[in-house]
């Protein structure tokens, strides 16, 4: 825990009350801010991840051609689709990096926020042994947990996780590819639902302010991902007003 402390979780709060007293002791927009620097300081790892992203999408006709071909005989299918991706350079977990470089910063922003916003004195005082000798950190308490109507440290807004829930959906369809298999559509469908799903739940059990950070670091992937692929991917090949050929 000493180790956790001293090397994430401790400065993640420091750095989190120091924007906060910069950006004029608004602690959402110091959240805000946070959550581009992570992504800045992600940047190389989301921009692999998009270029693979990409470079499936152009691969989806050689993917369902292998699917149709060999469809019925699932260790072939597997081993021609990773014969396909080395041969395109290509990793289809390359995604999963971004997301667990970025699970402890999850888990010490939750921390910040419950510590920041010290409610108790004896909060207070275990907010005050963690805090470093800044003039700018000092400067900044006691914290405004109020940001465009939410309050940051309170847990259960349903508009905050369904923001969450529903951001998160449009960026993993963004990168979902129609299965040929129709048992294989229906765990896409599953899979599509799952994240989102679990996410939008988690917003309603943690603080505010982890919400508002997943709902802007998800909008800000949902651009770049837009502008590095060059579109919205699969989300536009299937409209749910569109009737399904029979």
């Amino acid at each position: 825990m000493a180790v956790w402390n001293l090397i994430i979780a401790n400065p993640v709060l420091n750095v989190l009350v120091a924007l906060s007293h910069v950006l004029g002791g608004q602690f959402g927009l110091a959240i805000i801010a946070l959550t581009v620097i992570v992504r800045l300081i992600t940047w190389p790892l989301n921009k692999r991840q998009l270029n693979s992203t990409k470079a499936l999408q152009e691969m989806q006709p050689k993917i369902q051609e292998l699917q149709k071909k060999y469809g019925k005989n699932q260790q072939k299918l597997q081993q021609e689709m990773m014969k396909l991706y080395k041969e395109a350079g290509v990793n289809p977990l390359g995604c999963l990096w971004p997301m667990l470089v970025q699970f402890p910063i999850w888990i010490a922003l939750y921390q910040a926020i419950m510590s920041a916003l010290a409610a108790t004195p004896e909060s207070l005082l275990g907010l005050a042994q963690r805090l470093y000798s800044w003039g700018i950190v000092n400067q900044a308490i006691p914290l405004n947990s109020s940001f465009l109507g939410l309050d940051l440290a309170a847990r259960g807004n349903i508009v905050l996780a369904i923001i969450v829930g529903g951001t998160m959906w449009v960026q993993q369809k963004m990168t979902q590819a129609p299965a040929v298999d129709p048992r294989q559509e229906s765990t896409s469908r599953i899979m599509l639902l799952m994240m989102p799903l679990m996410f939008g739940l988690l917003s309603l059990s943690f603080p505010a302010g982890l919400g508002l950070y997943w709902a802007v670091s998800t909008v800000i992937g949902i651009i770049t991902q837009y502008f590095v692929t060059g579109g919205w991917g699969y989300l536009k090949l299937r409209s749910p007003f569109q009737p399904t050929a029979k």
